[in-house]
Formats: C-alpha cells, structure tokens, sequence
C-alpha cells in the first residue's frame, strides 16, 4: 500500500498535525475529550455542533449499534454559547467548530461567538435529523450559498459539511464554493432507520435517523470523486473510513485530508492506529495522490 510522508499540512486554512481529523459528533462535548483526541493522534479535531440555542435533543434511543455501523438521532444537543468556555483553553490547536442555524444570520452569530478560539468553522449543513436545521437548509443550493457567505465574510476558515441525501450533491459543493468556502466535508450520515419486530416500532426515538459507519463508505467516496472534478476547494472525506487503506482510497478520489468517526466508537486509538500504517519517513507527498484516480 502507498504510505504518505508524515508532517503538517494546511487545509482549507486550517493547519493540521497530520491528514487525519476527529468527525463532529465523536467525543467532541468537551475540550478535555477534544484535547484527548489530539493526544491520541489526531491531527485536528471538530466540535459537537453548536446552536443559536442550548438545546436538549431528540428524546431516547438515539443511538443504535448495527452490524458494521451506528445509527442516531441525538437532535442536535448542545450547551450553545456557555461552550466557548469549554474550548477557550484550546485556542491555539486545530480545533474547528461545527456550528449550526436556521438562517444565515445565526450562523454568522454563531460563528463569530468563536472569533479567535476556534482555527475554523464547520457549517452542519446536512444533519438529517433535525427539523428546521442541517439538511433541511443544505439541500437548497441558494441557502447554502447565503449560509455560507454569511460565515466566510467573518474571516474565518469557512468549511461546509454536505449532505449525500441529494440528487446532485456537485450543485451543493459548487454552491458552497460560490459562497466562500475554504474547504467542503462529504459526507455527513444517510438518512435511514431500523424497525423493531419485537416491539412493533422503529429503534429510534425519532423514526427516522442517520447512517454511518463502514456502510457508507462507497458512498462518501463516490460523493467525493464526483465534487473533486466539480469543485476547486479542498474537499475533506468523511463517511465509513476505519483503516490506512480507505484513507488512500478517499484521497485517491480527490480528498485533501479525512475525518473519522463511528471508528472511534471501535477503537478509541484509531489515529495512532492509521497513522501507524499510513505514513512513514520514504512516503509520498500528499499531492502525489490526491485526485490520482481521475488521471
């Protein structure tokens, strides 16, 4: 397997450790789990979305294990504002912040509440759980161009995470690109559920929830090769990456870096896992595989 040389790299304006960063969602309520991660082998990490308001979530379950992957419905639970505290300690680690709104202009308050802590924003524009937020805003090329403007004109390294529950999710990233975006994450979950036939009724407290895990991974990697010849800015792989191998697999389609998640809940040392296998001191730079399976 191709092995990449290890070291910094800069991504969407955010300078990382290495290519390997931590998913929103995973271990990111708190700047001590957040700074953990980055002990462990993280290159850079990515909040639990945040909100205009503190909010509670959807009511339980909201998390099933399934055979190779995990599907939720937390509903976006979060402290809102009181996390800037929580982070302040990290300020100069690559931490981006998942934020989420209802309009542009609770992004762009959102986001600036973490003007000088965070090292970017993450816009969650493809939860599919959450009536009013995420995808419900992220499947409208026209308001992800606003939602997005709104946040890049505050200076901040501006990344966008898609939706794969689109028809054409290159009209997403291009629509995100025009509104100033530094970088684009595909994917966030699918949209999915599981019925109990012992209690009649889905497993989620919500019905319906988000896919992730290993399931999904040709289906990231798909939504990534196609934004890598739509789009110009870097594009972060997300969705289903467990292993050394799906890493030079996304970034053969087109990814700049990675993010990982529902491996965590496996392996809380993931990174130190990958990184072991991914890199060594006779690798190849990054760039001499990025994209390589479009040649």
């Amino acid at each position: 397997m191709v092995t990449l040389r290890p070291g910094p790299v800069t991504i969407g304006g955010v300078t990382l450790k290495n290519h390997l960063i931590l998913a929103a969602g995973i271990l990111g309520t708190t700047g001590a789990s957040l700074d953990r991660m980055l002990r462990m082998g993280a290159g850079g990490v990515v909040t639990k979305s945040i909100g205009p308001e503190p909010k509670d979530g959807h009511a339980g379950p909201c998390l099933v294990v399934l055979n190779g992957g995990i599907l939720n419905a937390m509903g976006l639970p979060n402290p809102s504002r009181d996390f800037v505290s929580e982070i302040e300690t990290l300020a100069k680690k690559p931490v981006i912040v998942s934020i989420y709104g209802g309009t542009p202009e609770e992004f762009a308050m959102v986001a600036e509440w973490f003007k000088g802590t965070a090292a970017g924003i993450e816009l969650n524009l493809s939860c599919p759980h959450a009536e009013g937020y995420g995808s419900a805003l992220g499947t409208d090329p026209d308001l992800v161009t606003s939602c997005t403007r709104a946040v890049s004109r505050l200076g901040m390294p501006t990344w966008i995470k898609l939706t794969p529950n689109v028809t054409d999710i290159t009209a997403i990233g291009k629509a995100a690109e025009e509104g100033g975006a530094s970088a684009i994450v595909a994917i966030n979950t699918v949209k999915a559920m599981r019925i109990s036939t012992g209690l009649k009724r889905p497993v989620l407290g919500n019905r319906f929830g988000g896919l992730s895990g290993k399931p999904i991974f040709p289906i990231a990697v798909r939504c990534v090769y196609e934004l890598y010849e739509a789009c110009k800015v870097p594009i972060i792989g997300c969705g289903g990456i467990s292993t050394a191998k799906d890493v030079v697999e996304m970034m053969m389609a087109g990814a700049s870096a990675v993010q990982i998640g529902s491996a965590v809940h496996a392996d809380v040392r993931i990174f130190e896992t990958i990184t072991k296998s991914l890199y060594s001191a006779n690798g190849v730079p990054a760039d001499g595989i990025i994209g390589c399976a479009h040649d």
